[in-house]
């Protein structure tokens, strides 16, 4: 039996049906009942704000839109509208208040502008006012509210001296910055620039908004143990057997999941920087699975994204290899690893799940529903390796115990891990 689960493209926000089945401001969200003001500028990364208002509404949140001039230039005032289930405010003096600026202001509990630009960052820091955004931002700023901004722009203009200085004043100030990411340029070039992803964007957010009760609403969630990167086995000193698995699947699944309101904990190869989550690094597939066990009875579900080696090297070296030493042929005899998903599947309570991945390049759904039965998993995830590995986007179908097969296509590792775990929690 299987069901096609389809997510928003990227660059083509469908805003109506994208909360038509979503209840508003749900009673349960970690930001209920929370005023948040989401500002946009001029640029392109306006499209991504579209995601970023849909999870805070879906997290609680009451939202309102304000746009600069320019911002209308790339998205409609109908999407927002839709998207925020309220009026989107442009006009400085509107015919029904003539102090809209002083009314956001008063309303908001956050003000978040994502995307800004060079030009508004630097009309922040000089203190102008000129259109309702600029003017929002003045009166909002001298009250000590809290400020979250999300600059998008060219790399040259990121680089400016001026527009640096200008972060750094409103950093001074108070204003927390979602820093700019490294990748595809609207301008066809690579650099850094891009606008942060949602997921970081919405963390800021929840941090500034709840800082004292973050552990407690992400333990009401539930805890979520999850593993990521490729295990290295060791065959010398400076030499493994590993696999081309990056990691980010893992740690995309990670920042949704705590942007979700979930307790994180992570079991990684990889060294993860500026994140809020426990974290331990791990290399081979013993050392995984030591810290899978000794964390695993306080989990309520464990994900195993990580890419674990089915073979180890059974006795390797204690010295460097030398091919002087060893001849024109080497021969490694290898040993099975343990299966950390099985074990887990074998003594997991009755309120513990367990997710397991599953990478093939053929017959991937046959392979994964066999893997579902033999390690009593409550879902595997199938994905291709040509898809998967070192690449921004995946595809994959989640399979659970009754064998009901949910495809979710093609798309960002961040897209997908939200479509996964709204699948599986």
């Amino acid at each position: 039996m299987k069901c096609r689960a389809n997510i928003a493209r990227k660059m083509r926000p469908k805003a109506r049906q994208d909360v038509s089945n979503e209840p508003l401001n749900a009673a349960k969200g970690p930001l209920f009942g929370k005023n948040v003001l989401v500002g946009l500028t001029g640029s392109i990364a306006c499209c991504k704000t579209c995601e970023l208002i849909r999870t805070l509404i879906k997290n609680g949140a009451n939202v309102k839109t304000v746009v600069s001039p320019a911002a209308l230039e790339f998205i409609g005032e109908k999407t927002l509208e839709t998207l925020s289930n309220s009026l989107v405010y442009s006009d400085t003096f509107s015919k029904s208040r003539s102090t809209e600026h002083i009314h956001l202001t008063d309303w908001a509990d956050i003000f978040v502008i994502a995307p800004i630009t060079a030009n508004t960052i630097s009309k922040f820091a000089a203190g102008i006012a000129d259109n309702l955004i600029t003017s929002t931002f003045n009166a909002y700023l001298g009250l000590k509210k809290p400020v979250v901004i999300a600059p998008a722009m060219n790399t040259g203009m990121l680089n400016n001296p001026f527009v640096q200085n200008n972060i750094i004043k409103l950093q001074n100030e108070g204003v927390k910055i979602v820093k700019t990411e490294t990748g595809p340029l609207a301008c066809g070039t690579v650099g850094n620039g891009r606008m942060a992803n949602v997921v970081k964007i919405y963390q800021t957010i929840f941090e500034t908004l709840c800082p004292a009760g973050v552990s407690d609403i992400n333990r009401a969630k539930g805890k979520i143990l999850l593993t990521m990167g490729g295990t290295r086995e060791p065959i010398d000193p400076v030499r493994f057997i590993s696999n081309a698995s990056s990691g980010r699947m893992g740690l995309c699944l990670a920042d949704c999941a705590h942007s979700m309101g979930y307790d994180v904990e992570i079991i990684s190869t990889i060294k993860i920087e500026n994140r809020p989550y426990k974290t331990t690094i791990v290399n081979s597939t013993l050392d995984m699975l030591e810290a899978v066990e000794k964390s695993f009875s306080e989990a309520d579900y464990l994900i195993m994204a990580a890419a674990v080696a089915d073979y180890r090297v059974k006795n390797p070296l204690p010295h460097k290899l030398s091919k002087k030493n060893e001849g024109e042929t080497l021969t490694l005899e290898l040993v099975q690893n343990p299966d950390i998903l099985k074990n887990m599947g074998q003594i997991k309570k009755e309120n513990q799940k367990t997710i397991g991945f599953s990478l093939g390049t053929e017959n991937i759904i046959e392979t994964a529903k066999a893997k579902l039965q033999a390690k009593n998993a409550d879902f595997i995830i199938a994905n291709e390796a040509k898809v998967a590995l070192n690449t921004d986007e995946n595809e994959v179908w989640i399979i659970d115990k009754s064998g009901k097969s949910v495809h979710i296509e093609k798309n960002s590792k961040e897209n997908v891990a939200k479509a996964i775990l709204e699948q599986v929690l």
